[in-house]
């Protein structure tokens, strides 16, 4: 799950936020099919052990939790816990707060590790990605899952009129304010050359991006509320101009597409 990060670490997206829960729902339905199915076919299953960095909700933790038994270990980390203690898990999550880019990896080794959504905006991206392959087991998978802005940067591919137009103009505010925090709107696409460099094999990627759906324009219409007062500031765009766009969003008018998700995944050699 998408980990969004505080604005205390510098990040542009707030957890504690009412905003955070509807992307995260959001992000659930629009990824968590695409992130099970590569799970599925790289063998996840009953009997192993599982690190879920930066896991934002409850979505991917549960999914992994049914498919490893109630034995065994899912360990769900993230800067900000706070949208994993409204629910209830099963006894075989544990739940930890843990930042990927600074902090030492979690005592013992895994069979799998994930990120979806985490690195392109950790300062520190070498880094986190060491700390997580050091966490595996020998034989074990890094999967790796993270956006690439700058390969698809349009909300709108299909830019017919002036909602669109607008659309799009604001998605490029959006773009420079992540790039202003420090985000890497290119990163998606290097995750395969990162990955062999840390000696993983069998290293392989795809892409995946939904071009419309109910979920993707609950995501847009979150998204902008939550930064529009820096859209504003900034100059990127008035408050007639965010609001006209809502009312676009929200009648359904446009066909709102994610930037590509890049998935990633290499083993650790045995």
């Amino acid at each position: 799950m998408m980990r969004i990060m505080t604005e205390d670490n510098g990040y542009l997206l707030d957890n504690r936020r009412t905003e955070a829960g509807e992307r995260f729902e959001a992000l659930s339905a629009l990824f968590d099919g695409s992130t099970f199915r590569h799970l599925d076919a790289l063998g996840l299953g009953a009997g192993q052990q599982v690190w879920e960095v930066g896991a934002g909700g409850p979505s991917v933790p549960l999914g992994l939790a049914r498919r490893v038994g109630p034995e065994e270990r899912v360990l769900a980390t993230d800067l900000d816990t706070g949208w994993l203690g409204g629910v209830t898990l099963p006894d075989c999550v544990e739940v930890r707060r843990h930042d990927v880019g600074r902090d030492e990896a979690p005592s013992g080794t895994f069979d799998f590790v994930h990120a979806r959504l985490v690195l392109v905006h950790v300062g520190d991206r070498d880094r986190a990605l060491r700390t997580m392959a050091a966490a595996l087991r020998p034989g074990g998978v890094l999967f790796v899952e993270d956006a690439d802005p700058a390969l698809q940067p349009l909300l709108c591919p299909d830019e017919y009129g002036p909602e669109q137009e607008r659309a799009n103009r604001l998605r490029r505010g959006f773009r420079e304010l992540l790039a202003e925090r420090g985000a890497d709107l290119s990163y998606g696409r290097k995750l395969p050359r990162l990955l062999r460099e840390l000696g993983l094999e069998e290293v392989e990627a795809d892409a995946y991006f939904p071009v419309t759906s109910p979920a993707g324009a609950v995501l847009e219409a979150a998204t902008v509320r939550q930064v529009r007062d820096q859209l504003v500031e900034r100059g990127l765009a008035d408050d007639e101009e965010i609001e006209r766009h809502l009312a676009s969003v929200a009648a359904g008018r446009l066909d709102l597409a994610t930037s590509p998700m890049i998935s990633a995944w290499g083993r650790r050699p045995s």
